[in-house]
């Protein structure tokens, strides 16, 4: 009587359904961390961004008319766009400015943000496409989402 050694069939059938039972349950839970560190990466971009503006208007009494004044316009958010500035030193009219749900301005001096993982965004932070954004507003009282304010 011969003995063999190894798996059957029923068995090696078993421990691939184990293996993407795993699967199924790991992947999205490292895609939500992996979306998660990104947020925190863009908040803590835009902290840093927001104070280089702020020592700035220090300085010059002003906001910097862009980015690059501060040395900050080649940043990219971790979604690969470039870091959007609005200085509402003459501008005309409040259509540029994000707004909240009432449609009132969030910032009295300029606007900071990251278009999000879509890479789209309108003023309105109701609208669907800037739900995502990573927004500063109440002039640096709050960075984070546009859905969390």
């Amino acid at each position: 009587m011969s003995r063999n050694s190894g798996f059957t069939l029923l068995e090696l059938m078993f421990a691939i359904a184990i293996a993407a039972i795993l699967a199924a349950v790991a992947v999205p839970t490292y895609r939500t961390y992996v979306e998660r560190s990104r947020t925190a990466s863009a908040i803590a971009d835009i902290g840093d961004i927001h104070l280089r503006i702020q020592r700035f208007i220090l300085n010059a009494g002003s906001p910097p008319p862009n980015l690059l004044a501060i040395g900050a316009a080649d940043m990219r958010d971790p979604w690969g766009n470039a870091y959007v500035y609005l200085s509402f030193d003459g501008l005309v009219g409040k259509g540029a400015m994000r707004k909240d749900k009432n449609l009132v301005p969030v910032n009295s001096q300029y606007d900071l943000y990251s278009m999000g993982p879509d890479g789209r965004s309108v003023p309105p932070f109701t609208a669907k496409q800037s739900r995502d954004d990573i927004v500063l507003a109440n002039d640096g009282g709050y960075i984070g989402t546009a859905a969390g304010y």
